[in-house]
């Protein structure tokens, strides 16, 4: 008999309110058991709980107005939901926490950084720092810890449409890289590089220049696994199908499989 297979999955929407039809869809036609959103720019009382809950998920999330705001969809009860990271105290919702059928959900959405040499850099890079710190505790506490969302770190060279170009700049910047590196030295598993995957990958395109149709991309959402998620994990793909929808996010899904522990 096949085993079960649990799908876990992170989306910048970039504004729930203008994509919730979208967000609906996708769910439908791409079922998935947990899906966290970025970007959601809505206060919580506004947030579509109604509609999402009818379409058979339940959710957490902590938003703003305008602004950042995060939030995790799951067909499995929501326990332990933490709202942002208490080593790192900040007005901005970007990171959301859950436990899901006993495997510890962070959604992230990591600063953009504007400029390398900014004050929006500088705290970046100080955000980075106290996610690795916070990661590490919790990492202690759970063995199985997936981290998804909008890094906006594009980790190597294969996940940039022209490294020479974007060389030192914001998104792709050594101090960027090395933070990557570092959850990944605390054997956190990049599942989208775990399999073999077509040549220039991306999952964000600018809406300028035409970059989505000249796939002018960076691969700057992640799904980082722990070790036994890591050892469960059969795919990693990049959805850029709602890319191509009607006032897209210039985001897309990021969904990884999960077979059940042998």
């Amino acid at each position: 008999m096949e085993k079960h297979k649990l799908k876990i999955a992170t989306w910048n929407v970039n504004s729930l309110k203008v994509r919730l039809p979208q967000v609906l869809r996708w769910l439908e036609e791409s079922p998935v058991d947990v899906l966290c959103l970025q970007e959601t720019k809505l206060t919580d009382d506004k947030f579509p709980v109604a509609e999402i809950e009818a379409a058979g998920f339940q959710v957490a999330y902590a938003g703003q107005k305008t602004y950042n705001g995060v939030a995790i969809l799951s067909r499995h009860p929501l326990e332990q939901v933490t709202v942002n990271n208490p080593l790192f105290p900040d007005e901005q919702m970007r990171i959301i926490a859950a436990t899901v059928e006993g495997m510890r959900v962070v959604c992230a959405y990591v600063p953009n950084g504007q400029e390398v040499g900014s004050d929006k850099y500088e705290y970046k890079l100080r955000w980075l720092d106290a996610l690795h710190e916070w990661i590490a505790a919790e990492l202690r506490d759970n063995k199985q810890l997936a981290l998804l969302g909008d890094y906006n770190i594009a980790p190597a060279e294969a996940d940039v449409h022209d490294p020479a170009l974007w060389a030192g700049k914001v998104l792709f910047s050594e101090p960027e890289k090395a933070a990557f590196r570092r959850l990944q030295e605390m054997e956190l598993t990049d599942a989208f590089r775990m399999f073999e995957q077509p040549e220039k990958t991306y999952s964000w395109w600018d809406y300028r220049m035409l970059a989505f149709r000249r796939n002018m991309g960076l691969r700057i959402d992640h799904i980082l696994l722990s070790p036994p998620l890591a050892a469960r994990c059969t795919a990693c793909t990049i959805d850029r199908g709602p890319r191509k929808w009607e006032q897209p996010s210039d985001h897309a899904p990021v969904i990884a499989t999960l077979a059940d522990p042998a």
